[in-house]
């Protein structure tokens, strides 16, 4: 009698597992981001293409100084001025660019410049961006004299080299996977309702473009992505990698490309920094917003079958939660 009621005791643990992970389908992803220069404004899409590196076009190109150093809105929060335009076509699967196939890059007091998505012949030697330096096309003297003139210093555009060159993320964290010019993981993850708590707290709401996700969230609970593990989108399973530290960027306001003095990371500081979050760890100042994540291209869709087309609209399923925050922190 006693196994029975064991056996029934731990039936209904799994179904009430079930039910709640039952209820996280009803998620959706709100908004899709493509940020096609690294560190300038991005582009809200209808849907993308998921590749082993990111979206299809996400941060293919970066700014870089006279020494081949990238330039991100840490020391030139002007690029947040920078638009990016990209033909409609470009986010349908397995487009291929011709001739006349362009990214069109506007900022203000600045004509348009263009620059043909066919493959460069120019190769920039001595291109670095935090741990990696490499090589990467070289997207040529107009393009260099456009971004020199608006940044008031020698500048030059490079675009990522998928063809020779590997971008690993950490391994410590995502062994075996790899990125372009994003800062260390290929896909970003955030919710609506975290943004909106935070926002009750903040002096001024913020817009979700402080944090530069790739997918907004809807229907999840206040950082509730904090805790996904594994999820799937249509037949696509991506693997949680870890909490996304916050830098300076938030700071900087992507309307005006003005860097505010505190918020939000005074605000967040309060209740999502590594102290009040793994508060059995050495704190060293982070605050978290956002969910780091990958591709796991091992699991469900492999080897080319089926599509790679993330819609707006489209439902996610959370397969697999973290036990806690603070080992989702990590």
């Amino acid at each position: 009698m006693e196994d029975v009621r064991r056996s029934v005791t731990r039936l209904c643990q799994r179904e009430s597992a079930q039910r709640e992970i039952e209820m996280e389908e009803a998620l959706k992803i709100q908004s899709l981001f493509i940020y096609p220069i690294k560190s300038c404004r991005g582009i809200s899409v209808p849907q993308a293409t998921v590749t082993q590196t990111g979206f299809q076009w996400d941060r293919y190109w970066l700014v870089v100084n006279y020494k081949g150093r990238a330039y991100t809105q840490r020391v030139e929060p002007k690029l947040a001025l920078v638009e990016s335009e990209l033909p409609k076509e470009a986010f349908f699967e397995d487009w291929e660019p011709t001739k006349d196939s362009f990214l069109v890059v506007r900022a203000p007091g600045m004509s348009p410049l263009k620059i043909p998505l066919t493959k460069p012949s120019s190769i920039a030697e001595g291109v670095s961006m935090w741990e990696w330096s490499g090589s990467a096309f070289d997207e040529g003297e107009e393009a260099a004299k456009w971004f020199s003139d608006y940044l008031g210093k020698q500048s030059r555009l490079v675009r990522f080299n998928k063809e020779t060159e590997t971008r690993p993320s950490p391994p410590e964290f995502a062994a075996g996977y790899s990125t372009t010019f994003a800062d260390m993981f290929p896909f970003l993850f955030a919710s609506q309702a975290s943004l909106d708590q935070l926002n009750t707290l903040l002096p001024e709401p913020v817009p979700i473009n402080r944090f530069r996700p790739n997918f907004l969230v809807d229907n999840c609970d206040p950082f509730g992505e904090d805790l996904w593990d594994e999820i799937k989108i249509n037949e696509l399973v991506f693997q949680g990698v870890r909490l996304c530290s916050r830098c300076k960027v938030p700071l900087v306001n992507q309307e005006t490309g003005v860097p505010g003095a505190a918020e939000p990371t005074e605000t967040l500081m309060k209740f999502r920094s590594d102290k009040v979050l793994m508060p059995d760890k050495k704190a060293r100042g982070k605050v978290y917003f956002g969910k780091e994540m990958v591709w796991n291209w091992n699991i469900g869709n492999s080897e080319g079958k089926g599509s790679k087309t993330i819609k707006v609209g489209d439902t996610i399923s959370v397969l697999r939660k973290m036990p806690s925050i603070a080992e989702a922190a990590v």
